[in-house]
């Protein structure tokens, strides 16, 4: 029992591995059946053999014909159980893969919901296409071809046995030539192996290409970038294909080897035969059956050695959803369920950086917004800002110090918690395929109609999609795709107003609104600052006229916040007594209250 378990134990043994022997423990049982089904096809297997042994050594030297009539009869039954215990064998299968498919599939989909944002960002779109179809190739593998070939090879000593008792004076020639199978198969594994990884990452590198160039269809076509692009893909394409190759001659080389062995074991046990019959040791009807039970019993081998690079496969997709699968996921569950936040926001000494040896995005960043009001945040590209909000909606945890939110640390909250509290809008508005209503609701599936009509309204949305032939029922497309910049915007506005969440994050929300947009969405900002914590990206003057104070990033630090008219007062003077270009002033960092207008704090030392 130990040797059987052995290599099993093996495989199961790292942390990438082990995950799949939780999903395949509730298909102990459906495994057992398939073992318990192909040991009777096996059995069943022989019978072939036996019956060509029987009728030259008996209906054709004895002019059996009632012997005959009645070994057909009996084959023909046993064809008809074959039938039946193979057709069982493939349902049995299927289920496996249903099941496999499905709860394989769904972990992965939430455990990729539920990663934090840097381990999504750490790794290309393509290597996370790539996970669903490693789900396929363990499916496949677990309830395909290569299953019922590992469930046929321990049957293999069936058929040597059976030819030691009807020939055995050729069986020694099988056992020889099952060892030598047997190294080439292993042989074939390890050289396989390092190939298909190697073709696996070039693919990876030519798939990362493809989203990047579908991702930016629209800017590839109206820039004519298709001559820049055509080298990259060539040699992509190019490298894949090569190692495609490379890994397909080693395979072949295996495979073709199997075939001339094969070949090479008919003559060998022919010629062994021929000496055995003429020495008065064997029969011609005993050959013949120890010919055709040597393909039954070689044929899986010959199987295994072709099929090696699918086991590969398997372990290498194995290994990688493990790798994802092992990963710390988000808080999902709250300790404790916290009545609504009214909304203050606290920076302690919060550092974020991208790597260890990276310099801070945001560095020790110290700042305390009260509730209510509209707080500006600006800076140059790169200053930090929408990092900073980020932190804020704990999409990234910071290396050093703490987000509090109405003094709680942000960190204790699950992700389904800050959504429903922080309302936010991305620069990059992202819709989902499907209606106006699916996406404005798209993070509270639940909620009423009017609670959608109120957001799309306060995004100045809803006089436009009423105009619209399908309503709040228009598809969006791909992406959005059709709707134009500006409505999209306004329909990623409106989704994170949805529920009136008491805070409210927007990174750049006028980018592609017109003039007349832009002011309707100064006057909306102003409003909701009376009863939410508002915090938007904009170097936009009209949406600066509704924000109460003001907050100046620069490298990664707060260089001023406070009052709007007093910070830009002091960034005005600072610009004209230096002569420099517009850069905020080393002020210290104070309270932002939208009650407080006093004076901004001393400049900093």
């Amino acid at each position: 029992m130990s040797e059987a378990t052995g290599p099993i134990s093996k495989f199961f043994g790292t942390p990438e591995r082990a995950w799949l022997k939780e999903f395949l423990e509730p298909l102990r049982p459906m495994f057992k059946e398939v073992l318990l089904v192909s040991l009777f096809v096996n059995i069943l297997a022989v019978a072939v053999p036996v019956f060509v042994l029987q009728v030259y050594d008996r209906v054709v030297f004895h002019a059996g014909m009632t012997t005959l009539q009645g070994l057909v009869i009996g084959m023909v039954i046993v064809i008809a159980f074959d039938f039946i215990l193979r057709q069982t064998r493939s349902k049995v299968m299927q289920s496996v893969a249903l099941r496999l498919d499905v709860a394989v599939g769904r972990q992965l989909f939430e455990k990729i919901m539920a990663l934090p944002l840097r381990s999504l960002e750490s790794r290309p779109a393509s290597y996370w296409q790539l996970l669903f179809r490693d789900v396929e190739a363990v499916r496949n593998t677990l309830s395909g071809a290569s299953a019922i070939l590992c469930a046929d090879l321990p049957f293999a000593v069936l058929f040597l046995t059976v030819v030691f008792l009807i020939a055995w004076p050729v069986a020694w020639v099988l056992v020889i030539v099952f060892l030598i199978f047997l190294v080439l198969a292993w042989r074939s594994g390890q050289v396989v192996a390092a190939a298909a990884e190697e073709e696996k990452s070039k693919i990876i590198s030519r798939d990362g290409l493809i989203t990047e160039m579908i991702m930016g269809r629209s800017t590839i076509k109206a820039l004519a970038m298709a001559d820049h692009l055509r080298p990259q893909w060539e040699d992509r394409q190019a490298e894949a294909i090569e190692q495609s190759l490379v890994r397909g001659t080693k395979t072949d080389s295996f495979v073709n080897a199997g075939h001339g062995l094969t070949m090479f074991t008919t003559v060998a046990m022919t010629t062994v035969g021929a000496v055995a019959i003429m020495n008065q040791e064997l029969t011609i009807g005993g050959l013949i059956a120890a010919n055709m039970l040597s393909g039954r019993l070689l044929g899986p081998l010959n199987q295994l050695v072709g099929a090696w690079r699918n086991f590969v496969s398997f372990g290498q997709s194995v290994d990688r959803l493990g790798t994802v699968f092992n990963e710390q996921d988000d808080k999902t569950d709250s300790a404790i369920a916290l009545e609504r936040p009214k909304g203050r926001l606290t920076f302690e000494e919060t550092t974020f950086r991208y790597g260890d040896n990276t310099p801070a995005v945001v560095d020790s960043v110290k700042l305390d917004i009260a509730p209510g009001g509209v707080t500006a945040i600006m800076g140059a590209n790169g200053s930090g800002k929408t990092t900073l909000l980020k932190l804020l909606l704990g999409l990234y945890t910071p290396v050093s110090g703490r987000v509090l939110l109405d003094g709680a640390d942000i960190k204790q909250f699950s992700r389904k918690d800050l959504a429903h509290w922080i309302g936010y809008a991305p620069q990059e508005c992202v819709l989902f395929n499907g209606t106006v209503r699916d996406n404005i609701a798209q993070s509270r599936p639940d909620a009423a109609d009017a609670e959608i009509i109120r957001a799309s309204s306060l995004a100045q949305a809803h006089d436009m999609l009423i105009n619209l032939p399908d309503g709040y029922g228009t598809l969006v497309g791909e992406g959005g795709s059709l709707l134009s910049g500006g409505m999209r915007q306004r329909i990623a506005i409106a989704r994170a107003l949805v529920g009136a969440p008491p805070v409210i994050v927007m990174d750049e929300p006028s980018g592609s609104l017109d003039k007349d947009a832009e002011a309707n969405l100064q006057l909306t900002l102003t409003e909701l600052g009376k009863t939410h914590t508002v915090i938007l990206v904009t170097h936009s003057p009209v949406l600066l006229q509704a924000c109460g104070n003001v907050i100046i990033m620069d490298q990664g630090r707060i260089r001023a916040a406070g009052p709007t008219r007093k910070v830009m007062e002091a960034m005005a003077k600072a610009k004209a007594d230096s002569g420099a270009t517009a850069k905020a002033t080393p002020l210290k960092v104070i309270k932002v209250d939208p009650a407080t207008r006093e004076e901004i704090a001393d400049p900093a030392e």
